[in-house]
């Protein structure tokens, strides 16, 4: 006998239809799985095979076929359990309404039966409403995660036994939702917001992050070791206005794929910040591998994305960043086909003034070659350097005004500010773009230059050598202080 299930695929971010048929004929006992799978979903057949068997069903002895059209789309992860598992007991008469069609199913199994959460869930939830389908069947762990797609019937299921149930019963007999659904967990000490008024001194450094966070403009900090840089950028997201709808769908949905969004999590409610170490792999940055995955710059997208001891960065990993700083995306490209990941971050970016970290202190002496220091900013290159709008110098803050200073202006003061300065943005633009993304012909329309400006701007890019974004640059950061003042 053969039965037809509806299930999905991930694509980068995007969800793509896979027909799961499954068929049944007498024949020496032979589990054959088709359809272009990776080891993750040939591995499926034993833990479909355990999972039969111990929700209190009986696996038959012969030849099954299982075929995942279509057969030149690689399919990869567990989430094909479920339907699998499904699709035997249709094709043997165990769920006695095979013929229940427009449900897409989704699920990993585990050996006694139980349903463990998938990822890209989110993605599937959409993929399913946009091609009508009457419901989704999918892990319970899942659930507010996919309630967040409207007009779309959700089926939850904990266990194989329940789906069978659920698949056995007449469609108005369906359960409805819970009135409410599980509420996302709290966020830890590692993403909780920190305030700023934490921080002593640092005027000037607190400044070009106001600056940065209400424009959406690059910052890199440099200054000698414990002056403060880290603790300013893991303050950042808490001056940030909050995520709006579009933006925590986009965000959750890349989370969802990567499978890092917290089990009973719906939307993200908090910008994401990522800090990734300095021995990270281009491909874990921006994104790759055999099926590509979203790396830290789609994980950071809409958020902050946190670069400590940026020389230390492998060359390759930072001229990676070259791409999605100015297009707001990254294209990875392999053999099969194309994926396009969102990238649109905030990079805050530290770094010590030389090796040894006290180049031009007042108090310790730098032990450091012109050579070294030569060699350790030559790290950065040119063009990357030029990306960043914003480069500031944060010095060690004196002892005494850490016992005795009074402590800085709260994160709720100066996020007010950044707000008011979005407001005149979004009043400005109405495509929602900030003002660190400004074309040249709206930097005329919208910043103009007097003639004393323009004469000071010309003559300072005469002397300095600017290049044509640096130019542009400083007219987006002016443009942004202007909103702030």
């Amino acid at each position: 006998m053969l039965a037809r299930l509806d299930s999905a695929t991930l694509i980068g971010i995007e969800a793509c239809p896979v027909r799961v048929e499954v068929d049944v004929s007498f024949g020496l006992p032979h589990f054959h799985l088709v359809g272009l799978p990776d080891a993750s979903v040939r591995e499926s057949r034993d833990r479909v095979r355990a999972a039969i068997k111990n929700s209190g069903f009986e696996f038959p002895a012969h030849r099954i076929t299982i075929n995942l059209a279509p057969a030149d789309l690689r399919k990869a992860g567990a989430a094909f359990d479920l339907p699998i598992a499904l699709g035997v007991l249709a094709a043997t008469g165990v769920v006695t309404r095979p013929e229940i069609a427009n449900i897409v199913y989704v699920g990993e199994l585990s050996l006694d039966g139980t349903i463990h959460a998938a990822r890209g869930v989110l993605a599937i939830a959409a993929h399913a409403r946009r091609r009508g389908a009457a419901a989704l069947l999918l892990p319970y762990a899942n659930l507010a995660e996919a309630a967040v797609v409207d007009v779309l019937r959700l089926l939850p299921v904990r266990t194989l036994a329940e789906a069978v149930e659920r698949m056995n019963q007449a469609t108005d007999a369906w359960p409805a939702l819970p009135s409410t659904l599980p509420p996302a967990p709290p966020n830890d000490a590692a993403t909780e917001h920190l305030d700023l008024a934490d921080l002593h001194g640092q005027s000037f450094a607190r400044r070009a992050l106001e600056v940065a966070a209400a424009g959406g403009h690059n910052l890199l900090m440099i200054g000698p070791p414990g002056a403060g840089k880290t603790m300013l950028a893991r303050r950042l997201p808490g001056i940030l206005p909050p995520l709006s709808f579009d933006e925590a769908l986009e965000a959750t949905t890349i989370h969802s794929v990567a499978g890092l969004l917290p089990a009973g999590a719906g939307l993200l409610v908090d910008r994401p910040f990522r800090a990734p170490h300095h021995t990270i792999s281009d491909a874990a940055l921006v994104g790759g591998g055999s099926i590509p995955r979203p790396g830290e710059v789609s994980l950071a997208h809409h958020g902050v994305l946190f670069l400590d001891e940026m020389p230390e960065f492998d060359r390759r990993v930072l001229e990676a960043l070259r791409q999605p700083i100015e297009d707001g995306r990254i294209t990875v490209s392999r053999a099969l086909r194309s994926v396009v990941f969102p990238a649109r971050f905030l990079l805050i970016a530290a770094m010590n003034p030389c090796p040894c970290g006290y180049h031009g202190d007042k108090k310790r002496i730098c032990r450091c070659a012109p050579l070294q220091i030569a060699r350790y900013r030559g790290r950065l290159s040119g063009p990357l350097r030029d990306r960043l709008d914003l480069i500031v110098e944060v010095e060690a803050v004196p002892v005494t005004e850490l016992a005795q200073g009074s402590p800085g202006e709260a994160s709720a003061q100066v996020r007010g500010r950044v707000l008011a300065a979005r407001q005149r943005q979004l009043a400005r633009l109405t495509s929602g773009r900030m003002n660190a993304r400004l074309t040249a012909s709206e930097l005329k329309r919208f910043a103009p230059l007097n003639r004393a400006s323009k004469s000071l701007l010309e003559r300072s890019a005469e002397q300095f050598g600017f290049s044509a974004r640096a130019y542009h640059r400083i007219i987006r950061v002016a443009r942004t202080i202007a909103d702030l003042a």
